[in-house]
């Protein structure tokens, strides 16, 4: 399958559970930031990043853009360290969690919402828990259905070649 049809289909996996009305960070981004590049390689890490710009350029740009596309950069990068099984690939999806979480929040205290203190950013990061109990729960159901998807071509690939 070509480079411009992947990546027409990662735009398009991205865009729908962006566009789709869907409660604060409950989306398919970070599954997507970890497993595009574990599966396909990093050569599609910039479809990723090309796809959530042009999903900002509808949605909206904000002052944190830098800090979340860096964040989906990062995850993609230590993606392949967690692909040897399913277990491992779970566990980098919530590692991706965590990197999200930390850089993104990271953002938003320094640009200077709870002031430059050390209690300043320990409130940034306690306001945001529930944002990230939402990514938590999307990363974990989005990265079941594509671990469903892989699984299932897997197998078919098994019958059909076997």
């Amino acid at each position: 399958m070509s480079y411009i049809k992947i990546s027409f289909g990662i735009f398009i996996a991205l865009a729908a559970s962006r566009f789709v009305p869907h409660p604060p960070n409950f989306t398919s981004l970070l599954a997507l930031s970890f497993y595009v590049p574990a599966m396909l390689g990093l050569k599609f890490l910039p479809a990723l990043i090309i796809s959530f710009v042009i999903t900002d350029i509808f949605i909206g740009f904000h002052e944190l853009a830098l800090f979340t596309w860096g964040s989906i950069i990062f995850i993609g990068l230590i993606s392949k360290f967690f692909i040897q099984n399913l277990k491992n690939r779970i566990f980098g999806c919530l590692i991706g969690v965590l990197i999200f979480f930390i850089l993104t929040n990271f953002g938003v205290w320094s640009m200077g919402s709870y002031g430059y203190s050390l209690t300043g950013l320990i409130t940034c990061y306690t306001l945001a828990l529930p944002f990230l109990g939402n990514t938590f729960v999307s990363t974990v159901v989005f990265a079941s259905i594509i671990e469903i998807l892989l699984g299932s071509k897997k197998y078919l690939e098994k019958k059909i070649f076997n």
